[in-house]
């Protein structure tokens, strides 16, 4: 079974920086996708696939495209999200994901998704 265990989010300045990472657990393949989804504050609210890094191909949503860089190593385990001139709307709970759970979200949304305490918390204050 696969792990993710996400951490970098902190309280930054809009315009600020900052990095998140996402240690994996367990085996993927080192050509499978993986990405980042956020879900803003307040219940209910919807998620956001904004990056993905499968196949050596990087992609980004509108939202965040030309601000956020993602990476994977595979020898280490480990997928990064580094983020660039944050804004408020950046504001939101960060997901590291496998392909599947980003299908989930891009699909039906993540409300039936058991996130388990997991996650890291981006605040962007004006």
């Amino acid at each position: 079974e696969v792990q993710l265990t996400e951490s970098g989010g902190d309280s930054v300045q809009a315009g600020g920086s900052l990095r998140l990472s996402c240690t994996v657990s367990g085996f993927v393949d080192d050509d499978a996708e993986m990405g980042w989804y956020r879900q803003a504050p307040g219940a209910g609210a919807a998620c956001e696939v904004i990056a993905s890094f499968g196949g050596g191909s990087a992609w980004y949503s509108d939202s965040v495209q030309g601000r956020f860089s993602i990476s994977r190593d595979s020898a280490k385990n480990t997928m990064t999200l580094q983020m660039n001139k944050l804004k408020p709307e950046d504001t939101a709970m960060y997901y590291c994901a496998t392909e599947a759970t980003l299908m989930v979200v891009t699909t039906a949304g993540c409300s039936t998704l058991d996130q388990g305490g997991r996650g890291t918390l981006v605040t962007v204050s004006s």
